[in-house]
C-alpha cells in the first residue's frame, strides 16, 4: 500500500466511523426533546422515562462522536498540510463555526442531563432544544466545508495561489445548501429508522409494552417524515451536481457517451473498458429530466472527459445505486406507516401488525448504509480532485512515508471504541423498563 491510498483509506476509515456519531448526535436529542414535551402535555411518565434514557444514549454516543471528531481534526493536518495550507484561509471559517456549535452541544446537555430537578420544566426543555439545534448546526458547518471542496468558489486564482478571499461568498457556495439538506434529512432518517427498528424488536417480544409502542412513534415521526422529504432533497443535490461536477454525475449513472434525452440507470455494471455499462434497465429520457428538468437535454458522457480527471466509475456508480435503492426502500415503509397510522390511530392498532414490526426490523440499518454510500458517491465521485479543479489529492498529502502504520493504529482504535459503545448501548437496551422508573414520578413532582 503506497503512502496516498494509506492516508486515504485512514481518512475513509475514520468517516465511516465518526459519521454514524455524527448522524446520531443530529438526530437523537430531537427524539429526546419530543419524549420530553410529550411528557408535558400529557404527564404520562412513560414519556418521561424515555426522554431519560434517551438522553443517557445521546450523552454516550456524544462523548465518542468528540473522541473520533477529535482524532479527524488531527488528521486533516497531519495527512493532508498541503489542502490545509492552501485552503485553511477558507474552511477555516466554517470549522470554527463548527468548534463553536460543538462547545454550545456540550453545555446545554449538561444542564439537561443534569438538570432535571434543579431547573423548571420549560427551561429543561429549552436546553433540549437547544442540544439538537446546536447538534444540527455542527454537521451543517462541517458539511459546507465538504460542499466547497464540491463546488469552490468566494475566491481568485493568481499563479496557482488563492487570493481575494471571501469566506462568506465561500460557504454559500452552489452546493451548499442542497448538501447540507441532504445530509441533515439522513441523518433523521438514519437514526429515526434505527430506533424504529430497535424498539419494533423488542415489540416483538412484548407486544403491549406502552414505552417501547411510545418510542417507536415517535421514531417514525422523526425518522418518517425525512425519509419521505428525502429524495426531494436528493433531487435538489442531483440537479447542483450536474452544474457543478458533470464528471461526477456521469459516473453516478455509467453514462460514458454523451446524449440527449439520456436514460437513468437502474443497476448496471460499468465496463470502462468499453465504454458501456452493462445489465442496467434504463428508463428512457429520466436522467435527462432529473438532471435538468428537461427530457431532451444534453448529459455530458465519461468520454467527454480525459481519463485523468474521471472517477473510479464502477464504485461511484455501485454505490449510488445502494444509496438510491436505500432511500427508496426507506420512503415506502414510511408511506406504509403513515397508511396505518391513519386506519389505526383512533383505537392504537397500528403497531400490532407483525409483518410491519418485521419490517422496521429489516429496514433499521437501511439509513446508516444510505449515509456511508452516500459519502463514498460524494468523495471516492470528487477524485483525484481535493478542491474539485483545483487541487489534486496527490498534491495535498503528506510527504512523511510510512503512513500505514497510523493507519493500522487507528484501524485498531476504532474498533475497539465501536466495541465499547455497543456493548454500553446493549446495556441500555437491555434495561428498557416495562413501566416508568422509580424515581419519575418523583421526578414530576419536583419538576
Amino acid at each position: 500500500m503506497d503512502d496516498l491510498l494509506a492516508a486515504r483509506s485512514q481518512m475513509a476509515m475514520s468517516l465511516a466511523f465518526h459519521i454514524i456519531f455524527a448522524a446520531i448526535g443530529i438526530a437523537m436529542p430531537l427524539l429526546m426533546i419530543v419524549a420530553e414535551w410529550k411528557w408535558l402535555r400529557t404527564k404520562d411518565d412513560v414519556y418521561l422515562t424515555l426522554a431519560q434514557r434517551w438522553a443517557k444514549g445521546t450523552a454516550i454516543l456524544f462523548a465518542v462522536g468528540a473522541v473520533s471528531g477529535t482524532v479527524l481534526s488531527f488528521e486533516l493536518g497531519l495527512l493532508w498540510p498541503g489542502f490545509m495550507g492552501y485552503a485553511g484561509s477558507i474552511i477555516g471559517m466554517p470549522f470554527s463555526l463548527e468548534g463553536f456549535a460543538f462547545f454550545t452541544e456540550a453545555i446545554f446537555l449538561g444542564i439537561y442531563l443534569y438538570g432535571w430537578k434543579r431547573v423548571p420544566p420549560r427551561a429543561h426543555l429549552f436546553a433540549g432544544a437547544m442540544v439538537a439545534v446546536s447538534g444540527a448546526l455542527s454537521g451543517i458547518f462541517v458539511v459546507i466545508a465538504n460542499a466547497w471542496m464540491n463546488a469552490p468558489t468566494g475566491f481568485r486564482l493568481e499563479n496557482g495561489q488563492l487570493v481575494d478571499i471571501d469566506p462568506i461568498r465561500a460557504m454559500l457556495n452552489p452546493a451548499a445548501f442542497p448538501q447540507t439538506l441532504h445530509m441533515t434529512l439522513a441523518a433523521y432518517a438514519a437514526t429515526g429508522f434505527v430506533v424504529a427498528g430497535i424498539h419494533a424488536f423488542m415489540l416483538r417480544r412484548d407486544a403491549n409494552n406502552r414505552f417501547h409502542r411510545a418510542a417507536l412513534a415517535i421514531a417514525l415521526l422523526v425518522g418518517g417524515v425525512s425519509a419521505i422529504l428525502q429524495p426531494l432533497s436528493g433531487d435538489l443535490l442531483a440537479k447542483t451536481v450536474a452544474k457543478t461536477q458533470p464528471v461526477k454525475l456521469a459516473a453516478f449513472e455509467g453514462q460514458f457517451q454523451t446524449e440527449k434525452g439520456a436514460p437513468f440507470r437502474i443497476g448496471g455494471v460499468p465496463d470502462e473498458s468499453a465504454g458501456v455499462t452493462r445489465y442496467a434497465i434504463e428508463v428512457p429520457y429520466a436522467l435527462s429530466i432529473l438532471a435538468y428538468g428537461d427530457p431532451h437535454a444534453e448529459v455530458k458522457g465519461l468520454n467527454d472527459f480525459p481519463a485523468d480527471v474521471r472517477p473510479p466509475v464502477a464504485i461511484v456508480h455501485v454505490a449510488f445505486q445502494i444509496m438510491v435503492a436505500c432511500g427508496v426502500v426507506m420512503m415506502l415503509v414510511a408511506l406504509w406507516a403513515a397508511w396505518r397510522w391513519l386506519r389505526g390511530r383512533r383505537n392504537n392498532s397500528w403497531l400490532d401488525s407483525k409483518w410491519f414490526l418485521r419490517t422496521l426490523i429489516a429496514a433499521a440499518p437501511l439509513g446508516f448504509i444510505a449515509i456511508e454510500t452516500g459519502w463514498v458517491v460524494t468523495e471516492v465521485g470528487r477524485q483525484p480532485w481535493i478542491i474539485y479543479g483545483v487541487m489534486r489529492t496527490s498534491e495535498a498529502v503528506t510527504p512523511m512515508p510510512g503512513l500505514v502504520v497510523p493507519f493500522i493504529t487507528f484501524t485498531v482504535l476504532y474498533i475497539f471504541l465501536a466495541v465499547v459503545t455497543v456493548w454500553l448501548l446493549l446495556r441500555q437496551v437491555a434495561a428498557s423498563p416495562k413501566e416508568p422508573e422509580p424515581h419519575a414520578q418523583e421526578t414530576r413532582v419536583a419538576a
